[in-house]
């Protein structure tokens, strides 16, 4: 009963992560005015943008794909610190009065992939580790 429990949290973290970094791709693709003003100020828009964006897919996919899980979430975390790096030193915690609603969402993402990342840190080739088996 208690693996059934954990395999419904890291499907939930799973879901969390790749659900906001989902939600976020259409801002990102369609030119919103809030992304354009995020990649600007920080200096990278539009390629900033489009990058992250694509990033946040491929991050979002290989998450929700068992087997994959652990590069889903490395490259996860990844984006994230440097979204929350962005937010604390460039953009501020609050971004064109969202209220934090980003900044709480990148540290939701982070802390969810960092998670997902520690249970799945076996499916990575360059971190041994006793166990070899699927979850």
């Amino acid at each position: 009963m208690i693996r059934k429990q954990k395999n419904i949290v890291y499907w939930g973290l799973r879901l969390i992560a790749s659900a906001i970094m989902l939600q976020t791709l259409f801002f990102k693709f369609s030119g919103a005015p809030e992304s354009i003003y995020i990649f600007s100020t920080l200096g990278v828009e539009p390629w900033g943008r489009i990058v992250t964006g694509l990033l946040e897919l491929v991050a979002s996919i290989l998450i929700l794909i068992p087997a994959t899980t652990a590069f889903g979430s490395l490259l996860g975390v990844g984006l994230m610190v440097g979204a929350i790096f962005s937010h604390l030193t460039i953009l501020g915690i609050v971004v064109q009065d969202d209220h934090g609603q980003l900044f709480l969402y990148a540290c939701l993402v982070f802390t969810s992939c960092l998670i997902l990342l520690y249970v799945h840190k076996w499916q990575l080739p360059f971190i041994k580790s006793k166990r070899s088996h699927n979850e």
